[in-house]
C-alpha cells in the first residue's frame, strides 16, 4: 500500500488519533472504543506490512500511528485517574498498609508521655530539663503557684496580625520537626523513634504541672484542640521515617534499592498527609487557644477536629473501595 494511497480506515485512524491527542483527559468513551478497534486492525496490518517488506514508508507510517494510539489507550486513563488518586486511593491504602507501624509509634508516644508525667511529678526539679521550650523560672512558678497557672491559661482577645504571625511560626516550626523525623528515618529509623520519645517526654512533663490542679479543665481545653492534629501529624511523620528505616534494615528478597523505592512512596504519602494536619494545628493554636473562647467551644473544636480526621479515614476508604474501575474488556473483543 503506497504512502499516498491511504485507505479510509487509515485516514479515519489518523484523524481520530490527532483529535484525541488534543483532548487529553477529556476523551469520550465511544471515541476510545473506536480507537481501540482501529488500533487492533492496524496492528494486524502492520505485521503484514513488515512481513511483506514491500513499502518501508507505509510501515513507518502505520507503526507511528499504532504507537500514538497505544499511548492514548493505555496511558491517558491512568493520568486521568491520578488527578484525585492521592486522597481517594493512595493515602487510604498507605494508611491501611502502615497501621501497625502507626500503632507502634502511637504506643511509644503514649509511653513517653506517661514517663515524662511520672518523672516530673516525682521530682519537679526535672521540669527545666524535660521542657526546654520554657524558661526554668516560669516552670517553677507554674509548678508551685495557682495564680501563675491561671495567668498562663488566661483567655484574652488578641488581634488578627499577632495571631497570624504566631500561627505561621508554629506551622513552619512544627513542619520542620516533622520533616526531621521523616528524613532521619533513613538512619535505620532510630532518630524517628528518639524524636517521638522526646516529644512525649516533653508533653508528659508539661501535663504534670496541671494534673490534679483546680485549673486542669482549663488546661485540657487549652491543649487538646490543637494537640489532636499535631500529635497525629507527628505520628505520621515518624511512621514515614520508620518505613524508610525498615526498608533499609530489612529490605527482603526484592533488594534494598527496590524496597527503598517502594517505601519512599508510602513514606512520602504519610509526610504529605501530615502537612495539612500541622497547618490545622497551627490554625487552632493561634486562633482558638489564643482567644477568649469558652471551655465548651474549645472542646467542641477538639471534637470537630477528631471527627473530621476519623471521618476522612473511614468514608474516603469506603469510597475508594466502591469506586468503579474502568471496563477495558472491549480491548480484547474479537
Amino acid at each position: 500500500m503506497s504512502h499516498n494511497r491511504r485507505s479510509d480506515d487509515e485516514q479515519h485512524f489518523e484523524a481520530l488519533v490527532v483529535k484525541l491527542e488534543g483532548l487529553r483527559g477529556r476523551e469520550r468513551f465511544r471515541d476510545i472504543r473506536e480507537l481501540a478497534r482501529l488500533y487492533r486492525l492496524h496492528s494486524a496490518q502492520l505485521v503484514r506490512l513488515q512481513t511483506q517488506a514491500r513499502d518501508p514508508q507505509a510501515v513507518r507510517y502505520c507503526n507511528a500511528l499504532c504507537v500514538r494510539a497505544y499511548n492514548l489507550i493505555y496511558n491517558s486513563p491512568r493520568r486521568r485517574a491520578d488527578r484525585g488518586r492521592f486522597l481517594l486511593a493512595d493515602l487510604p491504602d498507605t494508611l491501611a498498609l502502615t497501621w501497625r507501624l502507626q500503632a507502634i509509634v502511637a504506643v511509644l508516644l503514649l509511653i513517653s508521655i506517661l514517663a515524662g508525667l511520672s518523672v516530673a511529678r516525682g521530682d519537679p526539679r526535672t521540669l527545666a530539663a524535660l521542657i526546654p521550650l520554657y524558661d526554668a523560672e516560669l516552670l517553677e512558678k507554674l509548678a508551685s503557684s495557682s495564680e501563675a497557672r491561671l495567668e498562663f491559661l488566661e483567655r484574652r482577645e488578641t488581634s488578627l496580625a499577632p495571631n497570624s504571625f504566631f500561627g505561621t511560626y508554629l506551622f513552619f516550626n512544627n513542619t520542620r520537626v516533622g520533616l526531621m523525623s521523616f528524613a532521619t528515618g533513613i538512619l535505620a529509623g532510630l532518630p524517628s523513634v528518639l524524636l517521638v520519645l522526646y516529644n512525649g517526654l516533653t508533653l508528659g512533663a508539661f501535663i504534670s504541672i496541671f494534673t490534679g490542679q483546680p485549673e486542669s479543665l482549663w488546661f485540657w481545653a487549652w491543649i487538646i484542640p490543637h494537640g489532636i492534629p499535631e500529635l497525629l501529624a507527628i505520628v505520621l511523620c515518624s511512621t514515614g521515617g520508620l518505613v524508610l528505616g525498615l526498608a533499609l534494615v530489612a529490605p527482603g528478597r526484592a533488594g534494598r534499592v527496590r524496597a527503598l523505592r517502594e517505601a519512599g512512596r508510602h513514606a512520602l504519602h504519610l509526610l504529605m498527609a501530615s502537612i495539612p494536619l500541622f497547618f490545622l494545628a497551627a490554625l487552632i493554636e493561634s486562633f482558638v487557644r489564643q482567644s477568649a473562647l469558652s471551655t465548651e467551644v474549645r472542646f467542641g473544636v477538639a471534637f470537630l477536629a477528631a471527627a473530621s480526621i476519623v471521618g476522612y479515614v473511614v468514608i474516603v476508604r469506603r469510597l475508594a473501595k466502591r469506586s468503579a474501575r474502568p471496563d477495558l474488556s472491549f480491548l480484547s473483543d474479537r
